[in-house]
């Protein structure tokens, strides 16, 4: 005979987004947390941290029992939305970009702690594109070549295409592309 006895299990589960999360510069960003344990608990405190490549973790803030206390630097940027450990970055910056790590500590008759980590990509939107023409003047019919020009001021992940008559150009005799 086998016998299986259940304790009482304090786990702690923490769900976070998976993947990146992207987010618009200039925007608010909203990082959706939840958290439950099937276990009375007096305390629960909520870190949250971020990270970039190759420097230390950052305290954003730390909330206990609902109270928060935000890091001075930070006190305008971040809000944590209770009763679960969702963190609003209020306006999205291109140097927000990185990871945010979220700790939760649940103390009970024993302490148990779970962390998870959610990537941040920021997209900065495409500006209006401009586009002239070498020469200037255009070209005289069957004669010479001409190249045209097109850039962007700003934006993120950038991707050029053109069309001739509503249909896109491919490379070939014709026309090359760098």
């Amino acid at each position: 005979f086998f016998h299986f006895y259940a304790g009482v299990c304090s786990a702690l589960k923490l769900t976070v987004p998976s993947h990146t999360i992207h987010g618009i510069e200039g925007q608010p960003l909203h990082l959706t947390v939840d958290y439950n344990f099937n276990a009375t608990a007096p305390e629960v405190q909520i870190i949250w941290l971020f990270e970039r490549s190759q420097s230390d973790p950052k305290y954003l803030l730390v909330s206990v029992n609902q109270t928060v206390v935000t890091d001075l630097e930070y006190q305008h940027k971040f809000t944590l939305i209770p009763p679960n450990a969702s963190l609003r970055i209020n306006q999205l910056h291109f140097s927000d970009e990185g990871n945010y790590i979220v700790k939760v500590n649940v103390r009970g008759n024993e302490t148990i702690a779970a962390s998870q980590k959610i990537q941040v990509a920021v997209d900065v939107p495409v500006t209006k594109p401009t586009a002239h023409t070498e020469p200037s003047s255009g070209v005289v019919e069957y004669v010479g070549n001409i190249t045209l020009k097109c850039t962007v001021d700003r934006g993120t992940r950038v991707a050029y295409q053109w069309l001739k008559n509503g249909k896109r150009l491919h490379a070939g005799p014709n026309y090359t592309f760098s």
